[in-house]
This record gives C-alpha cells, structure tokens and sequence, in this order.
C-alpha cells in the first residue's frame, strides 16, 4: 500500500506558528522542531498500525478507516476523531477534548516523500518525511 513503510522527518514548514496556535509553549515548541521523528506505518486495506518514535516517546497506534479513536498528542493534548481516505490522501478530522475545537491533518505521498499537512484555527503547517 502507497502510505507502507518508515519515514524520517526532513523539514517542517510553519511547524512551530502551528504549535504556538495549538498552545504549546515555547520550550515543548523548540524540542519539537527537532524530535527526529520517524512514522512506520503498516497499511493492510482499512487498518492501519502507525508507530511514532521521536527524541521523547515511542506510541504504537491501531486504527480503521471512519473509525473514531482517541490519540495523546506528544505535549499530552487529547484528541478523539478518525482517518477517512479521500483518494490518494488521508484525512484525519479530530476534536480536542479540552476546548473542542478541530484539528485538521492530511497525509499524502508526494513520489519519495510523505506530506502530512495540519489546520487549526487558520494555521497551516506541513512537515515534510523522506521514505527510509
């Protein structure tokens, strides 16, 4: 499947305005920019294991396609929403538990690079990974 494999974050664009809109403070924002993050994403029809591994934790995630599940951000945010795909792309529509506002996230795969987009509150942001 198109979104199999591990990828290793390459470079950010306005990841650190989209942290500062999601109220991260500045010291989490800093760490952040620099997690040397790496997804590894098992794809197997609907389902998917994704494990994120970063400079501050390793999370194991299981989740079907249009199915709501819960999610911890690395700053400790709680979410709750699901992953639908929309053509050749992911799109992740999530609700914080503390204010109930929306996160919007997309992943697509842009020949050797996955793209993963983020909106909240009129801030975009993308970071970028290389397949590796």
């Amino acid at each position: 499947m198109t979104f199999s494999g591990t990828w290793k974050v390459d470079r950010n664009d306005n990841y650190e305005k989209f942290m500062e809109q999601m109220g991260i403070n500045m010291v989490k924002r800093k760490l952040a920019a620099h997690d040397n993050l790496k997804i590894t994403i098992e794809q197997n029809g609907d389902k998917f294991h994704v494990k994120e591994s970063s400079n501050f934790r390793t999370l194991e995630i299981d989740f079907t396609l249009g199915v709501n599940f819960e999610y911890s951000m690395a700053d400790g945010t709680e979410l709750s929403g699901a992953w639908t795909m929309e053509g050749d792309m992911l799109k992740g529509i999530f609700t914080r538990k503390d204010n109930g506002k929306t996160l919007t996230t997309t992943r697509i795969v842009q020949g050797d690079e996955l793209v993963q987009s983020y909106n909240y509150e009129g801030v975009d942001a993308k970071r970028i990974y290389k397949r590796g």
